[in-house]
């Protein structure tokens, strides 16, 4: 009998996992039998001792999990991919992770790849998303995506909060309640989008800076971190000792990937203006700016709605989001009146203080919603990101193509 057969429930998703580390398959095999919709079927062994005899066909995914520093091993696993084909969809795990391995990965068409040490419940998680992918974009299908944009007057304002919350309802906002949707921390010196939901950066910019246009589809898919709610992520480690400015071209590169694969993007952006952030705004829809509830906060808003006003003319209309927002009564300080009396037409809404929901979704790195359903900061943000004229025309929206691309060169 050949290797991989599985007496798996019809409806569960079947899983072959080959190792060499039996130490880690019985690690799987609890993991596993704690999710009644998965199957696990153990294969011990290294991949270019068994390639022949693994047999896939009744498997929904294959994790392979090999040492990419023996060429045998990615021969092998180059073999098994060309006989396979697309299905199953493969996960490969390496020991270590460099620029050659990903690019092999990346032309071998791999769905997805973990470097270890890997947690029994993330190859879970990831072999469920995988094995519940979408069939491919052909080359010729080019989408448009909306893009939201945050941009803080001043620092500690909650950008990220905001924008991972936005992106988190964008996604869920669908026909069929999901629509592809891609987070993008382009603070590169401080972000925090990753740590926010607990996952691995994996953008690598001194990959793709030297030369930005091998940038394509594929390299970028294997720099995307994936949340299990379905929302990709594109984050790069944090380099907090170094003050680095790329080359515009990196980013607009990144840009211009991430516009065409998904229905909408959220940017986070730095304080900082970079030589790219013009860019960044002019190809946004929608462009918020993130203050706090502060006399000098909503100076600063004010100041940057302008300047922003007078760099981009005709393009999109920056609206302030006032964060942290608490009306006390009888309180002398700031009302909500007064807000918009400062900000006139670029107020966009004041979202409430609830500092204890947000910083616990922050340390378990999970959405707000996972920590309080329903949640005023979450309703709040709702009705400023999807109004019900927006929930109601966004398809023929998006359908007619109202949003092209504009990133300056």
């Amino acid at each position: 009998m050949k290797i991989g057969r599985t007496n798996a429930a019809a409806n569960a998703t079947r899983v072959v996992v080959l190792s060499a580390d039996q130490g880690f398959l019985d690690e799987l095999n609890a993991a596993f039998a704690a999710n009644a919709q998965m199957a696990l079927t153990p294969v011990p062994g290294s991949l270019s001792e068994l390639e022949a005899q693994l047999d896939l066909a009744e498997a929904n995914v294959a994790v392979i999990d090999l040492d990419a520093a023996q060429p045998g091993e990615m021969q092998a696993l180059e073999r098994l991919m060309a006989r396979v084909g697309p299905w199953p969809p493969m996960v490969v795990i390496t020991q270590a992770f460099d620029a050659g391995v990903a690019r092999a990965l990346v032309q071998m068409r791999v769905a997805d790849f973990l470097v270890k040490p890997v947690a029994p419940v993330e190859l879970v998680r990831t072999c469920a998303r995988v094995a519940q992918a979408p069939a491919t974009t052909t080359a010729t299908e080019v989408t448009e995506a909306k893009i939201y944009t945050f941009l803080p007057a001043v620092g500690g304002a909650g950008v990220t909060t905001l924008a991972l919350q936005s992106a988190m309802l964008l996604l869920n906002s669908g026909p069929g309640g999901r629509s592809s949707t891609c987070l993008v921390d382009l603070d590169f010196q401080h972000g925090a989008c990753a740590d926010y939901l607990d996952l691995e950066p994996r953008l690598n910019l001194n990959e793709i800076e030297p030369r930005p246009e091998r940038l394509d589809r594929q390299l970028m898919e294997v720099m995307l971190s994936h949340h299990p709610s379905g929302l990709a992520v594109i984050a790069a480690p944090n380099r907090p000792a170094e003050m680095r400015s790329f080359d515009p071209d990196v980013v607009t590169r990144l840009l211009d990937m991430v516009s065409t694969q998904f229905d909408y993007v959220v940017f986070d952006m730095p304080r900082t203006w970079f030589s790219w952030t013009d860019s960044v705004l002019l190809g946004s829809d929608e462009l918020f700016i993130v203050s706090e509830m502060t006399v000098p906060g909503l100076r600063h808003a004010k100041q940057l709605v302008e300047a922003v006003r007078e760099r981009l003319g005709d393009g999109p209309k920056p609206k302030v989001i006032v964060n942290r927002f608490e009306q006390q009564m009888f309180s002398t300080g700031l009302r909500k009146n007064d807000i918009e009396r400062v900000l006139g037409d670029s107020f966009a809404a004041c979202i409430p203080n609830h500092y204890a929901i947000v910083r616990e979704a922050i340390d378990r790195g999970v959405p707000l919603e996972d920590v309080k359903p329903g949640n005023k900061i979450t309703l709040a943000i709702k009705k400023m990101i999807l109004p019900q004229s927006e929930a109601k025309t966004a398809t023929e929206e998006k359908g007619a193509g109202r949003f092209k691309l504009s990133w300056a060169r």
